[in-house]
């Protein structure tokens, strides 16, 4: 996704209660958010539209399974928002509730060995509202794939185009499956969400994400647009983060279960969590689902997935994802290979199965989408962090400063009661 228009007023000033968006029936003219202007992409309609996605675009459901929701305990603690830390590059002070305010925070939630600790919601988000994941998405699909591949199902050392012939002739077609998770794939694409020109808006245009302007003959459709991209380099050289490595990861998933990605996902995970809601993702106009950042989930459910993770695997009763394949995400990557990336907000960290690993000394690592989306999980802490927000800034590295090491001050808080 491209950056959203940044705009002077404050957290509490863009509240979308307070500015009316989408109130009344029909709202007034000017409270109206629409996906075919791109007015649900500007801030700060944005604080309304990501709590609200189904309301824009055709999406496929993601049924929450049969049997009771799974139990999240619930033992609120009263410190929490006065816990203190610095951000980086900063000499002074902050609160853990000022970090959340500063972030546009639309949703919060703290585990600490599966019981709620901390749960607060702003503005339209809810308990029971779905909310727009972005990357985060990428995280279950890596999950989905890795699983598959521990399975057999999926070679991590076979060519993309042994299981995509229609990929052959694309930058990816040499490529391997574990360069495509690990998105160490040379591809001609750019995602410079300040770059109107950059290639990840001719992506979203492809799955329809951003209105097609008059005369749009561009290819319809992500599977549509994978071809389209050529090779820049050599394969495995080098992270580079390129969401169209999870359209084609998707489109592995499709080929070696011969079913809908979706369904897989439901099937496999969503279904098995115990959550308490539906979820749903985006989906083209061919009923492709977006697989690098189409996944809406309310803040509980995802608070599940990342539990589960933390658990090696294990949640409502049953091995969920194989301890091996969780192993393998904690263990991360190369740290050489990321940090040609350049992410200065992310030293010493790693890209494994479209998870972020940190290698700090907790071991945490984190599903992240744009504008303030993480799934943080710190196994050391044994605590999960959920974040759902609607940042005017689409780009992590310009909130990392004050998140990641509040998410650090909440751990060492909880593991003062150990």
């Amino acid at each position: 996704m491209a950056q959203a228009q940044q705009a002077p007023a404050s957290p509490v000033e863009s509240n979308p209660v307070t500015m009316g968006w989408m109130q009344g029936s029909p709202p007034p003219e000017d409270k109206v958010v629409r996906q075919v202007d791109g007015s649900y992409y500007q801030f700060p309609r944005t604080r309304w539209a990501f709590s609200n996605m189904r309301s824009l675009f055709p999406t496929a459901n993601l049924w929450r399974g049969e049997g009771p929701p799974s139990t999240l305990p619930e033992q609120p603690r009263s410190d929490l928002d006065a816990v203190t830390f610095v951000p980086t590059g900063s000499d002074k002070s902050m609160r853990w509730d000022e970090a959340l305010q500063s972030s546009y925070a639309d949703a919060v939630l703290v585990l600490h060995r599966g019981n709620i600790v901390y749960e607060r919601y702003f503005g339209v988000t809810q308990q029971k509202t779905p909310h727009m994941s972005f990357s985060m998405t990428k995280s279950y699909y890596g999950t989905l794939a890795a699983m598959l591949v521990e399975e057999g199902a999926l070679n991590e050392t076979e060519r993309v185009e042994h299981y995509i012939p229609e990929l052959a002739e694309s930058g990816f077609g040499d490529a391997t499956v574990r360069q495509v998770l690990d998105m160490t794939t040379a591809i001609h694409y750019s995602e410079d969400y300040t770059d109107p020109k950059a290639d990840v808006f001719a992506f979203a245009l492809a799955g329809d994400i951003f209105p097609r302007p008059a005369g749009y003959k561009g290819p319809d459709g992500y599977y549509a647009y994978l071809p389209t991209l050529r090779k820049e380099g050599e394969h495995g050289s080098q992270f580079i983060y390129k969401s169209v490595n999870t359209e084609v990861l998707g489109w592995l998933i499709a080929r070696v279960t011969g079913r809908n990605p979706i369904d897989v996902l439901q099937e496999r995970i969503w279904g098995r969590l115990g959550t308490e809601e539906d979820a749903y993702i985006l989906v083209d106009s061919h009923g492709t689902g977006w697989a690098a950042g189409g996944l809406n989930a309310t803040l509980r459910d995802h608070a599940r997935f990342g539990e589960m993770m933390r658990l090696n695997g294990w949640f409502n009763g049953q091995q969920i994802v194989p301890e091996t394949v969780v192993q393998e995400v904690r263990k991360g990557a190369s740290q050489s290979d990321f940090a040609k990336a350049g992410y200065k907000t992310l030293p010493g960290w790693s890209y494994r199965d479209q998870w972020w690993v940190s290698h700090n000394r907790n071991g945490a690592f984190a599903a992240r989408g744009v504008h303030g989306q993480t799934v943080y999980v710190d196994p050391t802490a044994e605590m999960v962090v959920v974040r759902l927000a609607s940042n005017p800034s689409a780009a992590n590295a310009n909130i990392d400063s004050v998140s990641l090491p509040a998410y650090q001050a909440i751990a060492e808080r909880l593991m003062q009661n150990k």
